[in-house]
């Protein structure tokens, strides 16, 4: 598994992502406005279409849902809009602001908490739903975030994780082209093969990874690599046989039941 060689403590981290929000390259809008939060919904659904098909986010109404590295709620939300009783926590006060004005603004409830993942703030069992997306790979000990989000989730829940596929066309793109992934100056940011992730997820009764994450066009660069990446290479790799790269895609999704 690719760690950096030094290890950094739980402040750093929380000091970079204070500051490293997702995807605010991507609006023009004042940050807390509708607009800032449209954009970034609307990005962030264009760049990962495939969750609305694979997340169950309308089937928690009335029930508990956790989402750990809540940032703005831009998913958070999408759970409370079909009724869930929803939790948000992240370990950057920034981020947690930011979701409090997103919840506020479409005039639904959440419990919004600055927390660590590795050491949650709740009793067992408090959970029907443990939602982490792009957070495992981020902070510091990955097994003691897993094992929270655990610890939390009711008999019969469910934990849903994405992390970084190692073996995937964007970290190979990255390297031949010179062109760093987002995030690549993070404190903390480790990259898995599918069987060390079906390692990590150990511990839960039933695990399925799907990979997923495949090109789109990219509004985050521009120039001569941009172009040919949006005009050729989307097209060119999605018109190839899914059954052939599926393997390969950006993003491991993990549902896991206890």
């Amino acid at each position: 598994m690719a760690t950096r060689p030094d290890h950094p403590t739980q402040q750093a981290v929380r000091a970079y992502w204070d500051t490293h929000i997702h995807d605010l390259d991507i609006t023009t809008h004042p940050p807390g406005s509708a607009g800032f939060f449209a954009d970034l919904e609307q990005y962030h659904f264009e760049k990962l279409h495939h969750l609305p098909r694979l997340v169950p986010f309308d089937q928690y109404r009335g029930r508990r849902v956790l989402e750990v590295g809540c940032g703005a709620g831009t998913d958070l939300i999408r759970f409370a809009r079909h009724g869930a009783k929803v939790t948000g926590v992240d370990l950057a006060p920034a981020s947690i602001a930011l979701a409090a004005r997103n919840f506020e603004l479409e005039r639904l409830p959440a419990r919004l908490v600055v927390a660590d993942g590795e050491a949650l703030p709740f009793s067992e069992h408090a959970f029907d739903l443990v939602y982490a997306h792009g957070v495992v790979q981020y902070t510091t000990d990955d097994r003691a975030l897993v094992r929270e989000c655990r610890r939390v989730l009711r008999p019969g829940g469910m934990a849903v994780f994405q992390v970084y596929n190692r073996l995937s066309w964007l970290n190979a793109l990255s390297q031949v082209t010179k062109v760093d992934l987002e995030h690549v100056d993070a404190p903390m940011l480790k990259k898995y093969s599918i069987g060390e992730f079906r390692d990590l997820l150990k511990e839960f009764q039933a695990v399925r990874i799907v990979p997923e994450r495949f090109p789109v066009k990219t509004r985050l660069h521009g120039g001569l690599k941009g172009a040919l990446y949006n005009t050729c290479f989307v097209g060119l790799f999605n018109a190839l046989p899914r059954s052939l790269t599926r393997r390969f895609g950006w993003h491991l999704l993990a549902f896991c039941e206890v």
